[in-house]
């Protein structure tokens, strides 16, 4: 799985650079589908269940699966791109929430705290532990911090498929639900609040936004479950063991 998730990364990364104001979604959809093909891959979200783009570009107040448009994004504004991409068969898929220009002091806060929430719960991907491990990584460091977790979208287990078995929830206790054994990979995906943890879908279908209207992030990675470590695929540079203590060893390799 590794060329389709490095190949995400790469994408991902590129996107994240052209992120400014004046810079409209869709824009930011078509150069992700000329990157992926360039590189010989395909688009893993376009077609999927009719989703009609490449990336999701989820803005403010949007949660996941907003649909790129001609809107411009504008200073002040937080964007999530979610990006997946087929190689040979295999799947990839990452996230990442990026601010346009200047940012307030509170969408700041909110995405370095769902940031250090997915560190923590990829620090918690270990052989033998259980799937809700890693809820309750998440869970516990959002609402120290003030913020809320989104209940009705979770991670999921991926490889040939984009969304497989087990289900992954960013909430509950810990030692529950399925364990964790070596060759399995994860997408691993905070959802997080300002306000309450409250979504609704809009009228297109996809957009998931939050019921106040208040801002959401999104990060996720796609992590193997292996012996030495849980392997992040979608890490840029290249696959690496993330350190167990909920930092990385090498933040810059780690970074989305």
């Amino acid at each position: 799985m590794k060329a389709a998730n490095q190949l995400v990364a790469e994408v991902l990364a590129e996107l994240r650079d052209n992120v400014e104001p004046g810079v409209s979604t869709g824009e930011l959809d078509a150069l992700a589908e000329d990157r992926i093909r360039a590189a010989g891959g395909e688009p893993a979200f376009k077609g999927y269940h009719g989703f009609p783009a490449s990336i999701c570009a989820s803005v403010n107040e949007e949660v996941i699966h907003g649909i790129p448009s001609q809107r411009e994004l504008v200073e002040g504004d937080i964007i999530s791109i979610d990006l997946g991409a087929i190689v040979d068969g295999f799947y990839g898929d990452s996230a990442v929430t990026v601010p346009v220009g200047r940012v307030s002091e509170e969408a700041a806060a909110l995405l370095r705290v769902t940031e250090e929430a997915l560190h923590l719960a990829i620090a918690r991907v270990r052989v033998g532990g259980r799937i809700s491990d890693l809820g309750q990584a998440v869970q516990s460091h959002v609402e120290r911090h003030g913020f809320s977790v989104v209940r009705e979208f979770v991670g999921h287990g991926i490889g040939t498929r984009l969304h497989e078995e087990p289900q992954i929830p960013n909430y509950g206790p810990a030692g529950r639900g399925p364990r964790l054994a070596e060759g399995m990979v994860l997408a691993i995906e905070p959802m997080v609040n300002v306000g309450k943890p409250a979504v609704r879908v809009l009228s297109d279908g996809w957009t998931a936004v939050t019921k106040d209207g208040q801002l959401s992030a999104h990060f996720e990675h796609t992590v193997a479950v292996t012996t030495a470590g849980p392997l992040v695929l979608t890490a840029l540079g290249g696959p690496v063991v993330a350190g167990g203590n909920g930092y990385w060893a090498s933040p810059q390799a780690m970074r989305l």
